[in-house]
């Protein structure tokens, strides 16, 4: 997939996450004890409910129902997110969906 169709070059230059999520095109910003990730859904995904660090997020694009702890939220363009450390949190991922999520640990995603 040809990922400057996603993002612009000074994102696209980044490299990938290590993200196992069909579809997904992904942009890895290292930046000191917290990780940047720009991602771009080209089709419909489910997460399961898991649990890491904070997670703070801004919907660039699309839509996502985001369920944090048991509380469903429908996210579009704008919106944007915070998930507490260790708090139980799941998704349903729209096609075109894209947005910026910062992950309160350094090594939450490799490059791939």
């Amino acid at each position: 997939m040809d990922t400057r169709q996603h993002f612009p070059g000074i994102i696209d230059r980044h490299p990938e996450a290590d993200i196992p999520i069909p579809g997904l095109t992904s942009r890895l910003i290292q930046a000191g004890d917290q990780q940047f990730v720009f991602m771009a859904f080209a089709e419909d995904a489910v997460i399961p409910v898991h649990s890491h660090n904070a997670q703070w997020g801004v919907v660039l694009d699309g839509e996502i129902e985001l369920t944090i702890n048991g509380k469903i939220k429908h996210l579009k363009k704008g919106d944007s997110y915070f998930v507490e450390k260790g708090v139980p949190h799941s998704a349903r991922i729209s096609e075109g969906y894209k947005d910026l999520t910062l992950f309160d640990q350094p090594d939450r995603y490799k490059k791939k």
